[in-house]
């Protein structure tokens, strides 16, 4: 675990220019480049802004669109780490350098996008003025879905190498996610209906999944709406650092076979 900080901290150089080739890449050949990470979260308000007008849907907007954010950033992160050690054969076989460092500079290339979407969330929750909870804890929540991310992302960059299905796999997984997790309802929605169902176990059940306490503390901060049991979203958060560590030490005990396979 130290001796990724250490591997990290001592190409500080490379992962710099790696996370710059990343965001490049991103929007080349694009007529408006680094501007769409500022137009997209515009773009997602305006839109979902009508959808709710037009459906009346029962979730309010600033409610939605933070959890949609917050979603793209862990899905970007994912999808992105497919390819992270695949799409780098070259420099891995020829070069010596840490291998975690290219999932890592894919993941703070989304960072950086992600932490500038937030800049415009947090205008548009100020033009509407939303009353905004403890901020303060806004840099703890970031930090532990970065390590959420990151961890997600070394075990999927690893599997990749080994198992070249994982893509497909990848994407019925997130799907199913991305249902499993209050993106685009609130967890006070679906809570009583599924404590009904299988009891007071399904609040353990439904916070054990890290995106959930994640969405839910996002949603405190910028609603000042109160966190409905600080203890399970204390487990959402312990099970995203014990993601973290699990990729840590997989990607670290599988790299040595990284050039056998490409």
């Amino acid at each position: 675990m130290f001796k990724m900080f250490k591997d990290l901290s001592s190409h500080k150089e490379l992962m710099l220019i790696l996370v710059q080739r990343n965001i490049k890449i991103r929007y080349k050949n694009s007529v408006l480049g680094f501007l769409w990470t500022l137009l997209g979260p515009i773009f997602l308000i305006c839109i979902y802004a009508i959808f709710l007008n037009l459906m009346k849907f029962d979730m309010n907007l600033p409610s939605l669109v933070t959890g949609i954010i917050a979603w793209q950033f862990l899905a970007m992160c994912m999808g992105d780490s497919l390819h992270a050690i695949i799409g780098n054969a070259n420099l891995v076989t020829k070069a010596s350098f840490p291998r975690i460092i290219l999932p890592t500079s894919m993941v703070l290339a989304n960072t950086v996008n992600f932490l500038l979407s937030m800049i415009v969330l947090i205008i548009y929750l100020i033009i509407v003025k939303v009353s905004f909870g403890p901020l303060i804890l806004l840099p703890v929540i970031i930090i532990t879905q970065l390590a959420l991310c990151l961890g997600m992302a070394l075990i999927i960059s690893t599997l990749n190498v080994f198992f070249r299905d994982t893509e497909h796999v990848l994407s019925t997984i997130m799907l199913a996610w991305f249902f499993l997790t209050p993106v685009i309802y609130e967890t006070g929605y679906v809570m009583p209906r599924a404590t009904e169902l299988i009891g007071p176990a399904a609040y353990f059940l439904f916070f054990s999944n890290p995106m959930t306490g994640i969405l839910t503390a996002y949603r405190a901060v910028f609603m000042s709406s109160g966190i409905t049991g600080l203890h399970l979203v204390g487990i959402s958060f312990a099970v995203s650092w014990v993601l973290f560590v699990i990729g840590v030490i997989f990607f670290q005990k599988a790299q040595a076979r990284f050039g056998d396979e490409l």
